[in-house]
């Protein structure tokens, strides 16, 4: 699983590559196509192309007389999974965070302190 995911971070980190991805969530798309907007020749089109593959991104086709590029959308359940796992742990996090904050205010409430704490150091 690392090593794929590393692979799809590593082509989605490109600009170019991002916006034919985003392209391509709305149907298959010839290399001609995903070319037409970006001032690069057809040999860059097709090593980004090369790399969204390696990743897992895209496939090519054979229709006809053309290969469409086809998103392959289930490497994006992959993202979401690792995404999530660190979503969960950052909102573990933020929990407790919070729990030991309503301590602190409950502890001062107790005591009767309403001053707010203040930094050590030069006055300004």
């Amino acid at each position: 699983m690392g090593d794929q995911l590393s692979k799809v971070f590593s082509a989605l980190a490109d600009p170019i590559r991002r916006d034919m991805i985003a392209r391509l969530t709305t149907g298959d798309a010839t290399v001609s196509e995903l070319a037409a907007p970006y001032e690069v020749s057809m040999q860059a089109v097709s090593k980004h192309l090369n790399v969204l593959e390696d990743a897992g991104l895209v496939s090519r086709g054979r229709a006809a007389q053309t290969r469409p590029v086809h998103l392959e959308a289930q490497v994006f359940d992959l993202m979401t999974k690792w995404i999530e796992r660190y979503q969960r742990q950052a909102e573990q996090r933020y929990q407790r965070l919070d729990a030991v904050l309503a301590e602190l205010d409950d502890a001062e409430a107790m005591n009767g302190s309403d001053d707010t704490p203040r930094r050590k150091g030069k006055a300004s």
